[in-house]
């Protein structure tokens, strides 16, 4: 289940590339693990270091396994496989479920991807409605703040590139190294402007504010910059300040001032800043009927921002004839961060196996008591038997492998080798709308 009914699937290749390839542990490593482990369990003989020796010995440390997954980018309804794991030593039968914990971590880039499209189709929905702006001003309306609020550089890494699979707005520079390190991106995708916060923007304080503008017009006298006007009152700022004081100079740029609420409920700061703003700069109806500021100006919002409040901001902006193309966003914690597994209900199951020469589906199919204490079949029911992803008629679906159908999971690693990968051109071209 989850949130969305589809999960873009990103990520497998950099856990391949930076932990699992070639030879995936030495000996030094083990012999912390063995210290570590029998630390953990407090006794000797729970953790089996002959499974690892053998791995060494035999396999030179390369992982016997065999990965199958779907092409990453690819949009899958929910409740299929998306990767399976396999052992191809029957001696390492251990290493499937060893690989559980690593793996499942394909959730959160996969869920920011899913996320990022989920919010493009809202955008795209409003600029259809509302807007003559072309689609490739989509690409840059929703726009990455997150590396602050995530839990490592990792993560910024991450979930910031899986936005960009979907968007190229970004604050988080180094998304856009990591999409060049692991999946081999031919330029930059990430892409931000010139942009003032409160430290600056308050050094003067309040009777100072008026002479930090006028120096951060000076300071970028073309080009796109955003300017965060709300550190004493966004309303006086807009009316006064931007849109009287320096209304000629702004409109005389070679670019466009994007001028930054951050504080407040969203939706009625914003349509007060749209207000002032329209009575100061000026407007135009474009052909749906909808009023679009001068392109020298434009809003970005920033703050409590998510899925639900842009539905929410875009729709108040329709019902006062607003065009979507006056307002960017920025998102942070609730594009890299607040997300968990449950929000696409990720899980990795056993579903087969061999014992003494026999083949067993293997599944999980718990009962459990609902709200109303009637006794009910759990929807953790997971899969069982030797799965694959096939195209029907219907969509996506998994079966067993004696099922007629090309497997759309395609073996991406084997033996401690990655034997494919793809490009963050070709990801981004199969997640589009």
């Amino acid at each position: 289940g989850g949130q969305f009914d589809n999960t873009v699937f990103y990520g497998l290749q950099y856990f391949l590339k930076e932990y699992l390839e070639s030879q995936a542990f030495t000996k030094e490593n083990v012999d912390e693990a063995e210290e570590i482990l029998n630390g953990v369990f407090g006794h000797k003989g729970v953790f089996k270091r002959a499974n690892f020796d053998h791995v060494l010995n035999k396999h030179s440390g390369k992982l016997p396994v065999k990965i199958k997954a779907v092409p990453e980018g690819t949009v899958v309804p929910v409740k299929n496989a998306l990767l399976t794991i396999e052992n191809t030593d029957p001696e390492c039968f251990w290493v499937t479920n060893f690989l559980e914990t690593l793996l499942m971590q394909v959730w959160y880039p996969s869920t920011v991807a899913t996320l990022s499209r989920e919010i493009k189709k809202t955008v795209k929905k409003y600029f259809d409605l509302t807007s003559d702006a072309p689609d490739t001003v989509i690409d840059f309306v929703l726009n990455d703040f997150g590396f602050r609020g995530v839990s490592s550089v990792e993560s910024a890494a991450l979930g910031g590139s899986a936005h960009l699979i979907n968007f190229m707005g970004s604050d988080t520079v180094y998304a856009s190294a990591f999409a060049k390190k692991y999946y081999n991106a031919q330029k930059v995708y990430g892409m931000s402007v010139p942009a003032t916060e409160h430290s600056i923007m308050t050094l003067l304080g309040a009777e100072g504010e008026r002479k930090v503008f006028d120096h951060v017009l000076n300071a970028y006298p073309g080009g796109t910059l955003s300017c965060v006007s709300d550190s004493y009152n966004i309303f006086n700022a807009v009316e006064n300040l931007w849109g009287t004081e320096f209304r000629e100079k702004i409109l005389q740029r070679n670019g466009t001032l994007v001028i930054r609420p951050d504080s407040g409920d969203p939706v009625k700061t914003l349509l007060k800043v749209f207000e002032l703003s329209f009575s100061k700069f000026g407007f135009t109806v474009n052909s749906k009927g909808y009023k679009v500021l001068p392109p020298q100006v434009r809003v970005i919002q920033g703050d409590g921002v998510d899925y639900d409040s842009i539905g929410n901001i875009y729709e108040a902006l329709t019902m006062q004839k607003i065009a979507a193309e006056n307002l960017v966003l920025g998102m942070g914690g609730a594009l890299l961060q607040k997300v968990n597994r449950d929000t696409q209900k990720y899980a990795l199951k056993c579903s087969y196996a061999e014992v003494n020469g026999s083949a067993v589906d293997v599944r999980k199919s718990p009962i459990e008591m609902d709200e109303t204490g009637t006794i009910v079949k759990s929807f953790k029911t997971s899969k069982a038997g030797k799965l694959k992803l096939i195209e029907t008629v219907e969509g996506m679906k998994t079966v067993q492998d004696d099922v007629a159908g090309i497997d759309l999971l395609q073996t991406v690693f084997e033996n401690g080798e990655i034997t494919r990968s793809d490009t963050f051109e070709t990801i981004r071209e199969r997640a589009k709308l």
